[in-house]
This record gives structure tokens, C-alpha cells and sequence, in this order.
């Protein structure tokens, strides 16, 4: 119960942080911005299908049947997202730990009655909060759409969660990142570096290399982010997400251990 409060105390610190700083509404103004402009495209290449399905429905009804908003509008936005995931997780990742550091207020804050694990937990549940508000956000989306087109939820939502575990995911890693230096520019390229590396290095297995290429492929991110978008959860794309973020959340803890090691 102490860790935990501990936990929840740090937490409301690093939003408090956030808030307080230009970082989370420049980031947050870029965001939507971008979600906005892919939303709007999208709905923009949905109207003029169906307008022109309504001309052609005269002759043949079935193809009015062809008309899927998930598949036309929401499946490419949600595709958009992870790529703007992609640059917006650096900036909420690069100060968490690299501040610490560089501030010196890394030595004080270890002096607290706070396990390893709460001071993780507090930081990375701090980031994905300030995550899912932004994501959140885009919800109206499917709210406004709804209004004008049949809109299947479920997939609509089985969507979001792919969105949220990547960004859990992502997040993970860029805590790690930020936690092995003391500069915010070095952990937010870093971090961005390795997403990215994480992002393509699926595309190994279309260059038809045989057995290491399916590994590579079994570790792209985006190869389990696809069965999300098309509305199907697949455990072992579950598995793969968890198993995802535990590891780079334990590799911080175990850079923190070696961090007092060493002092």
C-alpha cells in the first residue's frame, strides 16, 4: 500500500509537470492537428466512393453493400496515428528520467522511501495518462461520423486498444532510453531511433529471407498493430504487447539498480 501510494504521488508530480510545461499542448496542438487532417481526408475520399455509389446503385445495389466506413475512413486514420505516435512519444519520454539526471534531483529522488518499480510505475503511468488524453481526444472522430453513417463500435474500439498498447509499448521503451543519459535531446533521438527500428524491422521477412526474416517480423510492431485495425484481437498480439512493455520497464529498473551500484 506504501509503494503503491508512493507511486501515485510521483504520478500526479510528472502530470503536474506536463501541464505545466509548453511540451504537452505544443505536442498535444501538433497531434490532433495531424489526426484532424487524416480524419478529414479520409471522410473527404468516403463521400466521393459513396457518391459515386449512389449514382451506380441504380444498376447494381450490391455495390452500395461495398461501402465499409471502418475499412475507408477509421483503418487508415488509425494507421496515420501510429505514425504520428512514432515522433510524439520521444517528446513525452526524453525528460522522465534524462532531467532527473541532468537536474541532479536523480540522488534525492532515490533517497525516497520509494521502491524501483513505484518510481518506474509513477513515471510511465504518468506519460500514458497524458497518451490516452490525446488519444482520447480523437474518439470524436467516431462520435461526429456516427451521425451521418453506420459506424461498426466494435472494431472502432478493438482499434483504439491496438492504438493504446502501442503507445503503451512505445512509451516503455523511450522511459528506458531517457534512463541511460542525462541529455533530452540524446534520449529523444535515441528513443526515436529505435522505434523506428522496431517499426521496419518486419520488413526484413519481404525480402524473402526465410527463418530470421519471420523473427524479425514476429518483433515488428506494426505486424501486431494490423490485426487491431482490421477489428480482431489476437492473444498472441497480446502476449506480444505486454510481454513488450514489462521488458523495457524491467530494463529501467535494472538500469536504476546499476545506477546506485555504481554511486
Amino acid at each position: 500500500m506504501k509503494g503503491l501510494s508512493g507511486c501515485l504521488a510521483l504520478m500526479r508530480k510528472e502530470l503536474t509537470v506536463y501541464f505545466a510545461t509548453p511540451i504537452f499542448y505544443l505536442t498535444g496542438f501538433f497531434f490532433l492537428v495531424l489526426a484532424g487532417y487524416f480524419f478529414y481526408t479520409n471522410v473527404l475520399y468516403y463521400s466521393i466512393i459513396s457518391f459515386q455509389v449512389v449514382q451506380q446503385a441504380a444498376q447494381n445495389p450490391q455495390v452500395a453493400g461495398q461501402l465499409n466506413p471502418q475499412q475507408m475512413v477509421f483503418r487508415p486514420l488509425l494507421g496515420a496515428l501510429a505514425i504520428v505516435l512514432l515522433l510524439l512519444v520521444p517528446l513525452l519520454t526524453m525528460r522522465l528520467l534524462a532531467e532527473e539526471k541532468r537536474s541532479g534531483t536523480a540522488e534525492l529522488l532515490f533517497t525516497y522511501p520509494l521502491s524501483d518499480w513505484a518510481v518506474i510505475l509513477g513515471k510511465f503511468l504518468a506519460a500514458l495518462l497524458v497518451y490516452l488524453i490525446l488519444v482520447g481526444l480523437t474518439l470524436t472522430y467516431g462520435v461526429v461520423f456516427a451521425f451521418v453513417a453506420r459506424l461498426d463500435w466494435g472494431s472502432l474500439i478493438t482499434g483504439y486498444l491496438g492504438l493504446i498498447l502501442l503507445g503503451g509499448s512505445c512509451l516503455s521503451l523511450g522511459l528506458f532510453v531517457s534512463s541511460l543519459t542525462e541529455n533530452q535531446i540524446v534520449a529523444g533521438v535515441a528513443a526515436f531511433a529505435l522505434l523506428l527500428l522496431f517499426w521496419i524491422i518486419g520488413l526484413v521477412q519481404e525480402l524473402g529471407s526465410g527463418g530470421p526474416g519471420g523473427i524479425f517480423q514476429y518483433l515488428s510492431m506494426m505486424e501486431h498493430y494490423e490485426s487491431f485495425t482490421r477489428g480482431v484481437i489476437d492473444t498472441r498480439d497480446l502476449v506480444y504487447y505486454f510481454s513488450f512493455i514489462y521488458f523495457f520497464l524491467f530494463l529501467t529498473k535494472r538500469q536504476l539498480e546499476s545506477r546506485r551500484w555504481r554511486a
